[in-house]
């Protein structure tokens, strides 16, 4: 009876690790949608993205904060485009997550797939080839490759935003936790970070490190006084909220290494871009990626690092029809 336990038991565990068990499916894999009724997906979803890009140059560090910011609440798994439903509300609505933009671009990438194949490409599959797609636009080609195979989530809560986000506002130690937490490390932290070169950032992100960075009316020391006082006068003390400002200052459109050398001038401007800065572990790291082959290269095994955070397959899940709604 003891050795048909431990049989039974060795035969479950086998069948959880090889994703039987719990939905768990197979991993997201590259070129996943090839041997689907929808062969094609991947190109599908580049031609539509690319063609929109054409006409938005910020397209790219849309789309890239909208993935980011889905895969570190719940996975990616698409959670940041449900709706609200009833009271509760959703992802998109929690406060760091009402300045994103682009849903739009992904129904309508959405509505175009599922015209052609219907109920076989997820929202999360969409979101993570699209955000690929438009930073590469540029180059016209692949930046990265991105494993395909998601299912999207049921469940988006405003709630669960904070902690699993990163702030803008983080230290450090906060920063390498939350990273953590979702299997990354400092290398990824500081990769990842890199995404600040496209895009930009409302005053209100910043503003406390020009005006009350320590709350006696003092500006944060670690940065650039120069470029302090020029953000200044685009924020003044109260800013408008609809000014935004360029993360990479006359570069914001330009997927590359800036980023990095701007920082090593004290010109990040965040609070958690000049953390990067106080821990020699991230200024190594900084200093290695200020060469644009050396970011593309570790931005691209990062992106593939953060686009498999707890993503869901298999039996988990579903693939939905209108990624605003569950089905």
């Amino acid at each position: 009876m003891r050795t048909q336990l431990v049989l039974s038991y060795l035969v479950f565990l086998c069948l959880v690790l090889c994703g039987v068990v719990w939905g768990a499916g197979k991993v997201p894999r590259k070129n996943f949608y090839k041997s689907t009724r929808c062969p094609n997906a991947e190109q599908l979803v580049r031609d539509i993205t690319w063609s929109k890009a054409k006409s938005d140059p910020t397209l790219g560090a849309k789309l890239l904060r909208v993935h980011y910011h889905d895969c570190f609440v719940r996975g990616c798994d698409a959670s940041i485009l449900l709706d609200k439903v009833g009271t509760d509300q959703s992802e998109k609505e929690a406060r760091p997550n009402l300045s994103l933009g682009g849903f739009n671009v992904i129904d309508d990438i959405k509505q175009q797939v599922e015209a052609k194949c219907p109920g076989i490409v997820s929202c999360a599959d969409i979101l993570a080839l699209a955000a690929r797609d438009a930073v590469s636009f540029p180059f016209k080609t692949l930046m990265w490759d991105v494993a395909t195979g998601r299912k999207d989530g049921n469940v988006s809560l405003a709630s669960e935003v904070n902690g699993n986000l990163p702030s803008p506002f983080s230290d450090f130690a906060t920063l390498q936790q939350i990273f953590a937490n979702k299997g990354l490390n400092v290398d990824d932290l500081v990769a990842l970070s890199g995404a600040h070169t496209i895009g930009v950032a409302h005053c209100g992100a910043f503003s406390r490190r020009l005006f009350n960075f320590t709350g006696k009316g003092d500006m944060d020391p670690s940065l650039n006084p120069t470029y302090a006082q020029s953000l200044k006068q685009l924020c003044p003390n109260p800013a408008n909220p609809a000014t935004t400002v360029e993360m990479d200052p006359l570069s914001s459109t330009s997927f590359d290494s800036n980023y990095f050398n701007i920082l090593t001038q004290k010109k990040g401007l965040f609070q958690s871009d000049a953390a990067l800065l106080t821990e020699k572990k991230s200024i190594n790291v900084v200093r290695k990626l200020q060469k644009n082959k050396a970011f593309f290269f570790e931005f691209a095994r990062s992106m593939q690092k953060m686009g498999a955070i707890e993503v869901l397959t298999g039996n988990a899940g579903e693939i939905r029809k209108n990624c605003r709604v569950r089905n």
